[in-house]
């Protein structure tokens, strides 16, 4: 158990942390309270109906499906680790126990890196399924997909016990408030009485080598799709491709532009009231948008909700 330290006074059991989250009166609070519960209600249903609609309908039952159906599973995830506790916040004591704020970090971390190696592997799918389309059904069979989704997982998990561990053995001083809504690595250090140069060099080693990794498979991929697509007559095919890859590229850049402005770049722990808006965005934002990104930019999956609709009115 990490403790108290303020000076030559002694050591006190460090029990638990208070959440300030965002500064402002109860009218803001009101505002605030009502936003994150819009956003979501709204992530909530389009997960859950993304992870619905790609399970029951037979002919989403493709590599590109199983691995969409996973991205939703952890958009749920992630974010109902989120924005249940800071929904509930907004009018409460913001009270958060040392074992309940290390349990948040650990499967927040855990998601998140999960869903940044999936992506890299749903453009790898990508690429195999447009520029090698007669090895594809071999090279992404089922196993190979269940094997490449667990691994995004091992991954996540290695990941977030590294960080989980090495920012819970940390002294933390009198001051039990973090500038946050949520436990985070960056507002955790800011209340450590130690040297955290470790933690912030491993936060910005580990987190920067899984984004340059993730994002150099993901350039290669879309390169060499780039340069298939360029080389088809067909202007059908071109625009088919052009619909589902435009899909996971704008779900790339929105995840991996925020997750580098907070994690990967000097300073971040630094700036928490930008990282406030920045953790909104990818906590709730994203997990909203993606659903939406992938069902309107996508036939296939248009087609499956009207299907699915029909078949609950016919009902």
């Amino acid at each position: 158990m990490p403790v108290h330290t303020n000076g030559n006074l002694s050591s006190l059991p460090l029990w638990e942390f208070v959440l300030d989250g965002f500064r402002g009166g109860v009218e803001t609070q009101a505002l605030l309270f009502a936003v994150f519960l819009a956003l979501y209600v709204v992530t909530v249903l389009g997960n859950l109906t993304m992870i619905v609609v790609t399970t029951l309908d037979t002919r989403l039952h493709s590599p590109m499906y199983f691995f969409l159906r996973n991205l939703s599973f952890l958009d749920l995830c992630y974010s109902s680790v989120i924005a249940p506790n800071a929904i509930v916040n907004f009018f409460s004591s913001k009270v958060i126990s040392f074992a309940g704020c290390a349990t948040q970090l650990f499967f927040f971390s855990l998601l998140v890196t999960t869903e940044g190696l999936l992506l890299a592997i749903m453009a790898y799918d990508r690429f195999m399924a447009i520029c090698s389309p007669l090895r594809y059904p071999v090279t992404m069979c089922p196993a190979t997909c269940a094997r490449l989704v667990l691994g995004t997982y091992c991954g996540g998990c290695l990941n977030s016990i590294v960080q989980t561990s090495l920012t819970f053995q940390l002294p933390f001083c009198s001051n039990n408030h973090i500038d946050h809504f949520f436990c985070d690595v960056p507002p955790l250090l800011q209340l450590a009485c130690a040297n955290t140069a470790v933690n912030e060099l491993a936060m910005f080693g580990l987190c920067g080598l899984i984004i340059v990794g993730t994002t150099l498979v993901i350039l290669v991929s879309y390169g060499y799709i780039t340069v298939t697509i360029l080389r088809m007559s067909s202007g059908l095919g071109r625009h088919k491709i052009f619909s589902t890859c435009g899909s996971h590229l704008t779900a790339v850049s929105l995840f991996y532009g925020t997750v580098f402005v907070m994690y990967a770049q000097p300073g971040a722990v630094e700036s928490m009231e930008q990282g406030k808006v920045v953790s909104v965005f990818y906590t709730l934002v994203i997990p909203m948008l993606n659903p939406l990104i992938y069902s309107l930019r996508n036939k296939d999956v248009k087609d499956a909700l009207r299907r699915l609709g029909q078949r609950c009115t016919a009902k």
